[in-house]
Order: C-alpha cells, then structure tokens, then sequence
C-alpha cells in the first residue's frame, strides 16, 4: 500500500508499580535491565531505519510509565530516532507520563528535546479510588503535574480518566470531570473499565473481594461523561476520545484509519498495509536477541481480505466521522454497500447505524453497543 506518511511508536514497559487493573506489557525493574533495554531499543531503531522512506508525522511514547527512565534516556531514544528516520518538523511527539514520575524541571528538558504532546495518566480525581487501584499519585500531584508542564511549554497535554472504578460513585465521577476540565487539557481520553483476565483486580472482583460499580450507575457515568465533556467544549471525536479543536490525537487517528505505523520495543506491533507484525512480549527474550544480533519478531501475518475489510469497517466506525464508502471502495475494489448489504441492513434496524450521503457511521446508541455493531462485519 502507498502511504506518504509513518507513525511511530515506542514502548517503554516500565512503571514504579503495577496498577491492579493493567495486562499491558509492564513491570517494575530494577536500573540495570532499563539500561540494557534502551540501548537495545536505540539498536532495534537503527536498523530499521532505511525501511521506510516517507517522513514521520507521529511519534507515540507509550508504556508503561516512558517516564520511569532518565530524561537523558527519553531525549537518547528521540533523537535516535531523528537520526534513523525522516521526522517531519512539525510532528506530533507525544509522551505518556503519570502524575509523580515528572516534574517542572525534567518537563522542561523532555519539551526542549523535542517531545511536544503530553499524555499524562490520571484516571481519577478521587484519592481513595486511586489508591484502590494501586495508582502512585494522589489527585494533587496530578493538577501539579499538568501546571508544571504548562509552565514547561507543553501546549498539547492530554488527560486520561477512567470509569467504572471500584469505590467510584456516579457523584464522585462527575466532580472527576469537573476537577479534569478546570484544569484546561487540549485532549481527554475517558475509558471504561475492562476487567482483563489474569489481572489481580480481575482476580479480586471474581472472589467477591472487591466490588464494582453497578451496570447501572456506569451506564450513568457514560451517559453523563458523553454530555458533559460536549457542553465544555470537547467533542467527541472517537467512542472514548475528546478534543478542543485541532487538538485530535494525530498519531491514534492513524490507527483508526487504518494507515501505517511501526513499532518499536518489546510486544510493539506494527502494519504496513499488508502484514501485521509484533516483537515478542517477553522483555528477557528482547533484549537477549537484540543484543545478541537476532530478530526480536514474535508475529506475523498477512490479512486475507475478508478480515482487511472488516478490520477497517470497524476501526472506521469508532470515529465519529465514520466510514466513508468511496474510500473503502478505492481501497478494496469492493462497494461497501453490497458486501457488507445484510449487515447494514440489521444495524440500520436495530438504530445502531445511519448513512449521511456517502458516509457511514454509528448512531448515539451505537457508539454505546459499538461491539455489538463491530460483531457484524467479522468474516
């Protein structure tokens, strides 16, 4: 597939401690492995370099906690990046960080490195819900956290916020929102809780030791999360993201649609159009072969096209904008309308669907039961 553009992204995997509800490749290490892992990181980087030509709009630092490592360490990675790959003047370069992990100082060095987009994780405004959930911070250091890198020059910062928490109450989530939009971010990304196997939440909540919001009082907080952030002036621009104007997370919107990106680090996946590939999730394994001269790839697959459609059609939905049938119809060779006739039809029924001239996208009630609309156009 052409594309005249990359995003990249660079997993850092780890964090001071593992929050209760997390399955992402993460854990907490001791200085030596961080070290070995960003020089092999840096090594993996630098051979990949001639892989692509086309300049690099997005770069994505994501964990993990990125800012578990030294500034030194951020700024080394970036630039070798710079060194390795076309990077656009005027990329977004985003960084996950969390409330405890920076402060003015080292958001002054990492802004002046050329990271211009903050992403800071606050899942809550509410200490007792933090500390349920095994977060290090306290809601304090949060709105610090965002002060200090205004006051750095981060003219793009991003909150996380999450729903459907133990401890949460419907009340406590609307002050979560107020207290978060006071606080002036460019980006909120609000998502609900998913219980991922194997977690110790997960583990706690199945034994009864740990209870959860009613399915009630979280369609509450949904409910009010996708009328309130609206009214302040954030619209929704994907089913769990919000923005000001222009401030659209530039590197996730390549994601969903569909465009290519590579990743780096252990368990990045990557997508060139055709194949879809990741390095293996064992960060042992990783910086063995890499240090040892070895590909570092865990997977790899090439879509048939039933599956590269249905991909597509699903990932175009959870925008807001939808899917466009003259795009898809350029991009497959097939009319959107035909192919996928009997599905439209049960969507449009069931008022989870709605077509605007030539575009597709899901209604209000199905951005609520978006899996049961993506379920659909499985194959």
């Amino acid at each position: 597939m052409l594309a005249n553009s990359l995003g990249i992204y660079v997993h850092i995997p780890f964090c001071r401690a593992k929050c209760s509800y997390c399955a992402f490749v993460s854990a907490v290490c001791d200085r030596s492995l961080q070290q070995s892992y960003v020089a092999a990181l840096c090594g993996e980087i630098t051979a990949a370099g001639g892989d692509f030509s086309v300049p690099v709009d997005t770069v994505f630092f994501g964990g993990g906690t990125p800012t578990v490592l030294e500034t030194t360490e951020l700024s080394a990675i970036l630039q070798g990046l710079r060194a390795a790959f076309p990077v656009a003047a005027n990329a977004e370069i985003s960084l996950e960080a969390n409330p405890g992990t920076v402060d003015r100082n080292s958001l002054q060095i990492l802004r002046q490195a050329g990271f211009n987009r903050l992403s800071l994780g606050v899942q809550s405004f509410d200490d007792t819900v933090l500390a349920g959930i095994g977060r290090i911070h306290r809601a304090e250091d949060a709105e610090k956290a965002i002060s200090d890198a205004r006051a750095a020059g981060f003219e793009n910062i991003s909150l996380d916020l999450m729903y459907g928490l133990p401890l949460q109450s419907v009340s406590g989530w609307k002050i979560t929102l107020d207290r978060a939009v006071a606080l002036g971010p460019d980006h909120i990304s609000a998502y609900g809780l998913k219980l991922e196997e194997g977690t110790p939440l997960e583990a706690a909540v199945t034994s009864g030791q740990v209870a959860l919001p009613s399915e009630e009082d979280e369609e509450s907080m949904y409910d009010f999360l996708n009328v309130f952030l609206p009214s302040q002036g954030y619209a929704r621009y994907e089913i769990s993201n919000y923005a000001t104007p222009g401030r659209e997370c530039r590197h996730n919107l390549k994601y969903w649609n569909y465009e290519i990106y590579r990743g780096f680090g252990v368990a990045a996946h990557s997508f060139d159009g055709v194949d879809r590939f990741a390095n293996t999730d064992d960060l042992s394994t990783y910086v063995k072969s890499l240090t040892g001269g070895m590909s570092c790839e865990g997977f790899r697959e090439t879509l048939d096209l039933p599956t590269a459609m249905a991909e597509y059609v699903f990932l175009s939905l959870r925008t807001s904008r939808g899917l466009s049938g003259t795009n898809f119809s350029r991009r497959f060779g097939r009319e959107f309308v035909e192919y996928y006739e009997e599905p439209i039809a049960r969507l449009v029924r069931l008022g989870l669907l709605m077509q605007e001239t030539d575009s597709w996208r899901l209604t209000e009630r199905g951005m609520k039961l978006g899996n049961q609309a993506f379920a659909e156009f499985l194959p």
